[in-house]
């Protein structure tokens, strides 16, 4: 199930089920704000999005609230997630699915935002998305990739290529807006070869993790994996998530693998990918594509989880399509 594309004129709304929204400052808010106006969108923000605990978050009810009086609102066509964070997981129990699945609208976010986006595709089948959270729009240099993946999926209907940005960047842009680095992206690296498509499932690697065991684990025949990780997560945590993965019984029935592109902090090569990768025999013979603009550097493209993806990685070239999402 799809909702309706963005229009222009239409309303976006903003709402913070991990983090508070209270932690940006507000140039960030409003520089945000400001450029999902110039694509024109209109912004309201959730009732408790700036509320703030001990956690940098708020209650669980506010939080559901929040999300429910979004998707059941009809004048609001798309949810933007604050940020991420720890938490979102535990809203899952509390949500109303069957009225989520009754008025299907456009849900986008990454990293803890993964829990909320899979949990969602798996209980109502509505496809949602793995992409920029409304803070990412306050950056002022290096989003303009960002902004077209993200209307590529959630503003057309058409299938589209992701290609490789031409650069990209992991300073911590919201502390310097000025002084930016950026490095020239090398692209993808295909770590195996083959061909495959499928449902796309997956996103931040240690938060779907949360998912294994309970009602809101995506079902994982004929898919395409997606995941990633942040700076917290060396080779040795990632090798390990990642394997506790294969460990499920369904996981035969993934068909490619997707990895993000891990942060400088992580001290994750390729060659250690490389190297991680071919451990684990479980995984010959099926496609795996690295270093893709998915994660917690900039630029990123836009995901669909549910939606359907054909990749092809033949020796030092990896081609990504989104079909339908």
């Amino acid at each position: 199930m799809y909702a309706s594309k963005l229009k222009m004129g239409n309303e976006i709304r903003i709402v913070s089920p991990a983090t508070s929204m209270s932690i940006l400052s507000n140039e960030a808010k409003i520089q945000a704000k400001t450029a999902l106006e110039r694509l024109g969108y209109r912004v309201t923000i959730a009732e408790h999005a700036n509320e703030c605990n001990e956690f940098d978050s708020s209650s669980i009810e506010s939080r559901v609230q929040d999300l429910h009086a979004a998707f059941f609102d009809p004048g609001v066509k798309a949810i933007l997630t604050t940020l991420g964070g720890f938490n979102s997981n535990q809203l899952l129990r509390y949500l109303d699915y069957e009225k989520i699945k009754r008025h299907p609208k456009i849900l986008c976010g990454y990293s803890d935002i993964t829990a909320l986006c899979n949990a969602i595709y798996q209980k109502t089948g509505l496809v949602t998305y793995s992409g920029p959270h409304f803070s990412t729009f306050a950056m002022k240099k290096g989003l303009d990739y960002t902004e077209e993946y993200f209307l590529s999926c959630c503003a057309s209907d058409d299938p589209f290529e992701i290609l490789p940005s031409s650069e990209w960047s992991d300073d911590r842009w919201f502390l310097d807006q000025e002084n930016r680095r950026f490095y020239p992206n090398n692209g993808p690296v295909v770590i195996q070869e083959g061909y495959a498509e499928g449902t796309l499932i997956g996103g931040n690697l240690c938060t779907l993790n949360l998912l294994q065991g309970t009602e809101y684990f995506p079902e994982t025949e004929h898919t395409i994996l997606l995941i990633e990780d942040d700076y917290m997560s060396d080779i040795h945590m990632f090798d390990r998530d990642l394997q506790s993965l294969i460990h499920l019984p369904a996981f035969s029935h993934v068909k490619a693998i997707l990895i993000g592109r891990f942060q400088k902090a992580s001290n994750v090569s390729m060659d250690l990918v490389k190297a991680m990768i071919e451990t684990k025999k479980e995984l010959s013979g099926i496609p795996i594509i690295a270093n893709i603009n998915a994660g917690h550097t900039s630029p990123i493209a836009t995901f669909p989880i549910g939606g359907t993806c054909r990749i092809e990685a033949i020796s030092s070239t990896s081609r990504i399509w989104i079909d339908k999402h």
